[in-house]
């Protein structure tokens, strides 16, 4: 299988330097703008789906909500399949409709890698039988929450207890926490969908890690899933476990068994 990846930030490193461990590549990679001078480590850098290598089977997303809706189409319309961990750009309802299309008329399809939370799997096994409520809270230290709105609702330099800086549905989530709601859209997808569920976003300055956390019911009864992730050490905003989730999409993708 030949694998190309967007982005050449935290998450598209990490997966970068996992392909290269498995000898899976990667093939080429897009990026905003070609790097300076000779690039040394082999791999191909192009600005344009148009310029990418025939006989790609597969491009993984790591650049972001603006990536995937620049790239999405056009990668899945030439046929190729694409892995993405910017769930949140999906809370556009024009975006997600035009990006379907295109799969279908490509014959391509597009993977939704679980990013940084867990028990999507029964959650969405859960949706079958019905689903009353879902509630999704996300705490992170307050540098996690820099650069997006919360620096506007709080004072993320003097917080000396926990503050919620967001409460709504994760379609207003999504919308304005690009680059920190993926998690939320991830409930939503595999849940009830972005109107119907709930989130409550929270800066602790008496945490380290980040929190992600789940809260269901309905006909299968009800669950609460909690989990700490730590952060990729040169982004506080990129979780570890998002950028291995793009690794663990990736193999079952390849894999002869899946689970």
């Amino acid at each position: 299988m030949k694998i190309g990846i967007i982005g050449e930030g935290a998450i598209g490193r990490y997966v970068a330097g996992g392909l290269t461990e498995r000898g899976l590549g990667p093939h080429v990679i897009l990026v905003r703008s070609n790097p300076e001078g000779e690039v040394t480590d082999g791999i191909p850098r192009v600005r344009s789906v148009a310029d990418l290598p025939s006989g790609l089977d597969l491009m993984v997303d790591c650049a972001g909500h603006a990536a995937l809706a620049e790239h999405g189409c056009a990668i899945l319309a030439r046929g190729i399949g694409l892995i993405t961990v910017s769930l949140g750009a999906l809370a556009d309802p024009a975006l997600a409709d035009t990006l379907a299309r295109a799969a279908r008329s490509g014959g391509a399809q597009l993977h939704l890698a679980s990013g940084a939370i867990g028990a999507l799997d029964a959650l969405r096994a859960a949706r079958v039988g019905g689903l009353d409520e879902v509630t999704y809270i996300g705490r992170k230290p307050p540098r996690g929450w820099r650069g997006s709105p919360a620096e506007t609702r709080l004072d993320l330099d003097t917080l000396e207890a926990a503050a919620v800086h967001f409460e709504g549905t994760a379609r207003e989530a999504a919308t304005a926490y690009p680059k920190n709601a993926n998690v939320a859209a991830a409930v939503a997808l595999a849940g009830s969908g972005f109107d119907e569920t709930r989130v409550q976003l929270v800066a602790d300055p008496c945490i380290t890690a980040n929190i992600h956390e789940i809260h269901a019911s309905g006909a299968f009864g009800q669950f609460s899933f909690r989990i700490e992730g730590q952060t990729l050490p040169d982004n506080p905003r990129s979780s570890a476990l998002a950028a291995m989730s793009v690794i663990a999409a990736i193999e079952r993708e390849i894999a002869p068994v899946t689970t």
